[in-house]
C-alpha cells in the first residue's frame, strides 16, 4: 500500500492531528489560568512576560519577544500596559539607544507571591501526576524546539507529502 495514502487515512480526523490537540489543549489552559489571572489583573500573555523576568532579571524587548515567540508589534503594547500597571520599567540601553531594557519594578516582584502557585492549580485539575507532567512537557518542547529550531520541517513536508 501507498505509504501516502497510509500517511493520509492516520491523519484523516480532526482529532489525529497533533496540531489540533496541542492548540485544544493550550487554548483549554491558557482559559482554566483565566479566573485566576483576572483577580490579579493580568493577561496570560503579562504572566508569561512576569515568568520572564523572574527568571532573567532584565531583558531587552527583543529578548523577550524571542523567549516568548511574540513580535514586537504584539509585545511592545503589552509592555506599556504593564509599565502603566506598575510591574515593569521599560528604560533606553545606556550602551545602545536602539534597546529597550525591560525589569521588574518591587509590584511585580511581589505579584510572584500571588502567581507562584497557580501552575500547580492547574496540575491539579488536569488530573496527572507531576512527573507525567514534566515528561510530557519535555516531549512537546522537544518538538516545539525542533520545529522552531531548524528548516527541516519543511523539508520532512516536502520529501513526506511532495
Amino acid at each position: 500500500m501507498d505509504s501516502k495514502l497510509n500517511i493520509s487515512e492516520q491523519w484523516s480526523k480532526l482529532d489525529d492531528q497533533v496540531c489540533f490537540i496541542l492548540y485544544s489543549t493550550s487554548r483549554a489552559i491558557i482559559r482554566a489560568f483565566a479566573p485566576y489571572l483576572e483577580k490579579l489583573g493580568i493577561t496570560y500573555p503579562q504572566y508569561l512576560v512576569l515568568f520572564t523576568l523572574y527568571e532573567f532579571k532584565c531583558l531587552t524587548v527583543n529578548e523577550i519577544g524571542n523567549k516568548l515567540f511574540l513580535d514586537s508589534g504584539t509585545l511592545t503594547p503589552l509592555l506599556k500596559r504593564m509599565e502603566k500597571s506598575g510591574y515593569i520599567v521599560r528604560e533606553r540601553s545606556k550602551e545602545d539607544e536602539r534597546k529597550v531594557l525591560i525589569s521588574l519594578t518591587d509590584d511585580g516582584i511581589e505579584m510572584r507571591k500571588r502567581v507562584n502557585d497557580i501552575p500547580k492549580i492547574i496540575a491539579e485539575r488536569s488530573g496527572l501526576q507531576l512527573e507525567e507532567l514534566h515528561r510530557i512537557k519535555d516531549e512537546i518542547k522537544t518538538i516545539c524546539d525542533r520545529l522552531h529550531g531548524s528548516e527541516s520541517g519543511k523539508r520532512v513536508f516536502n520529501s513526506t507529502f511532495g
